[in-house]
């Protein structure tokens, strides 16, 4: 039922722009590092079965790489049972999308409904201080659009601001990797993966909320027009409180 979803305004379907990391080196570890894979095909799944228009995009526009442990075809076999994300790297139509995808230069804010900003181990380096990505984002949030962040992602909102010089996440209850996780990562890998984490950081800021749900659970959290999801499995919830923010 949910692609049929258009045919109540085929004119006009709603238009979401996510945003991911472009592909860059960890300084940490010395891995090649870019997006996590789930992180934008489960939102793009759920929005795509709502009828929504959704276009890829990146910083710096080009090539997207997936972080290795997100393929669902590593040899860790990490994400083995990720099959959305596997029938979407699977699909040639879709790989198509990230490809080549566009700068966020070339993206309107009156075009788009809603900005989603998807995580991976790249955001940490290629997000959290890139002044035009947290000025667009702000940009949306300011023209009263819907804004979402997940996972790594969520770097941005320790940095990014409205106008008026505030942070955008004051007085504002939000969520983002959690410290339980990282320590998880870091032993599972044997080495300290990120050079910060979002928690420490958050929990810095003075008038805003952080809050975390249960070790890599599902977990989003809506505060008005600001959404947030926790890790790589909050990609789907957190697109279904965009979904319920814009009326589905």
């Amino acid at each position: 039922m949910s692609a049929k979803i258009n045919i109540l305004n085929p004119d006009k379907p709603k238009k979401v722009v996510l945003v991911a990391s472009n592909p860059t080196i960890s300084q940490q570890t010395g891995w090649q590092i870019g997006v996590w894979a789930s992180e934008f095909t489960h939102p793009y799944y759920e929005f795509t079965e709502h009828g929504y228009q959704v276009e890829i995009v990146s910083p710096d526009g080009g090539k997207l790489e997936i972080d290795s442990f997100s393929n669902p075809r590593d040899p860790s076999g990490y994400s083995a049972d990720d099959l959305i994300s596997l029938g979407f790297l699977s699909s040639p139509k879709h790989m198509a999308l990230i490809e080549n995808t566009n700068s966020i230069d070339r993206v309107n804010v009156a075009d788009y409904d809603a900005i989603f900003v998807c995580g991976g181990q790249g955001p940490m380096y290629t997000f959290i201080d890139n002044k035009k990505l947290h000025t667009i984002f702000a940009q949306f949030y300011e023209a009263g659009k819907v804004v979402a962040a997940i996972c790594h992602g969520t770097c941005i909102l320790l940095k990014t601001k409205l106008a008026s010089g505030k942070l955008l996440v004051e007085e504002k209850t939000w969520t983002g990797f959690a410290n339980s996780e990282e320590q998880y990562a870091d032993s599972f890998v044997g080495k300290r993966i990120q050079p910060f984490w979002i928690e420490d950081e958050a929990k810095q800021i003075s008038n805003t909320n952080f809050i975390t749900g249960g070790r890599f659970q599902p977990f989003a959290v809506r505060d008005d027009r600001l959404i947030t999801g926790q890790q790589q499995y909050s990609g789907a919830a957190a697109a279904r409180l965009v979904l319920e923010a814009l009326g589905v």
